[in-house]
């Protein structure tokens, strides 16, 4: 598992790496790391998942801090990334030399999460935590937020009856 203060040294290991090989990288965490990193909801996660660019240049420079902390090589994976159904609004996270970490915007977060709703995960605690957040009252205010980012009829029946199972419906 992966702390707050490990995952920043892994991003200032990372930015060190990407220094070497004078590349400019953009990370864009979602899952447990954002909920860690931004929102302190989680102490920690057991890997960072992501979007991030250059692709081959982050995946080399990654495995060398992955062997230098002892690390899966997927220590940082975007297997999350069919997630991203569009361009996410952003806030930035870190900003390094060569390292710019950003995640998307809590109601972006919301949906990402509700569209997963992965019953063996965080999820549904990461999906409370965000409706508090936005101080959302109701299924329809949610399904709102998700169609923001989503089609209706993208949106899988699973979300649909875990938002519902939230708040009682």
């Amino acid at each position: 598992m992966l702390n707050v203060n490990q995952i920043k040294k892994l991003f200032k290991d990372l930015n060190a790496e990407l220094a070497k090989q004078h590349v400019m990288g953009e990370v864009g965490i979602c899952g447990g790391a954002v909920m860690c990193l931004v929102y302190q909801s989680r102490n920690a996660t057991k890997d960072v998942d992501g979007i991030f660019e250059p692709t081959a240049e982050i995946r080399r420079a990654a495995k060398k801090v992955a062997e230098k902390n002892g690390l899966d090589d997927d220590w940082i994976n975007d297997a999350a990334k069919s997630y991203f159904h569009v361009d996410p609004p952003k806030e930035d996270v870190m900003q390094l030399s060569n390292l710019r970490v950003w995640a998307p915007t809590a109601k972006y977060m919301l949906a990402m999460k509700a569209i997963s709703a992965r019953f063996d995960s965080h999820d549904k605690n990461d999906l409370i935590f965000l409706i508090e957040y936005l101080s959302l009252r109701s299924s329809v205010e949610v399904f709102d937020v998700i169609c923001q980012y989503y089609p209706k009829n993208n949106i899988p029946a699973k979300t649909q009856f875990l938002v519902e199972e939230l708040f009682g419906g």
